[in-house]
């Protein structure tokens, strides 16, 4: 084995002592590049969490506000739609009155008064029965108790036509007035539109 001249020894430990820098360097380079990596990585996924989180707060916040507005419009539209069926059933039931008003000045009418007095008295059978009219029609007292063989009196209230009678003993009230029915009629008054009731 020949001996290795101090040059050669030198070169020998300047090769070893680069590679071993270089493997070092090589290593710190990788380390240091994969500790990067990750730091990139977990900042992209940060990133991208608080991102998704940012767009789901606000979608969400944009949803409540959509809904809140639909709300307000949707109570809006009710409130008016139901403005609107007031109006439209009053001058329904104004009208009503105009025309049973009119029909009041009818035989119809006459006849109509008769019958709910026959009808009340055959309910009453043997028991005694007051009828009474409204006082608008005091002028047909009279001539409704010829017909009908009953005492006919005029009520001191108003009830827009038609008949009450009322059998005491039975504690019974026929009520057959305009008003009644009217009052019966706007309680259950109902718009049907489309099929539908509302």
């Amino acid at each position: 084995m020949t001996a290795l001249t101090i040059e050669q020894k030198l070169q020998h430990f300047e090769s070893l002592c680069t590679r071993d820098a270089t493997e070092k360097f090589e290593k710190m380079i990788n380390d240091f590049t994969a500790s990067q990596e990750a730091m990139l990585s977990e900042h992209a996924a940060q990133t991208e969490k608080a991102a998704e989180f940012r767009i789901r707060t606000e979608s969400e916040k944009l949803q409540r506000e959509a809904n809140k507005r639909l709300s307000i419009s949707q109570i809006s539209i009710k409130r008016g739609y139901s403005q609107k069926q007031e109006e439209l059933k009053g001058k329904i039931f104004s009208e009503l009155r105009d025309r049973l008003a009119r029909f009041m000045e009818t035989p119809e009418y006459n006849a109509l008064l008769k019958e709910q007095i026959l009808k009340a008295k055959e309910f009453a059978g043997e028991e005694e029965i007051h009828i009474y009219i409204d006082p608008s029609d005091q002028e047909k007292q009279n001539m409704l108790s010829l017909q009908t063989n009953c005492d006919v009196r005029v009520s001191q209230y108003p009830f827009l036509g038609g008949t009450r009678a009322v059998i005491s003993a039975k504690n019974v009230l026929i009520d057959n007035s305009f008003e009644t029915r009217l009052k019966e009629s706007e309680e259950n008054f109902q718009f049907i539109l489309g099929g539908k009731e509302s």
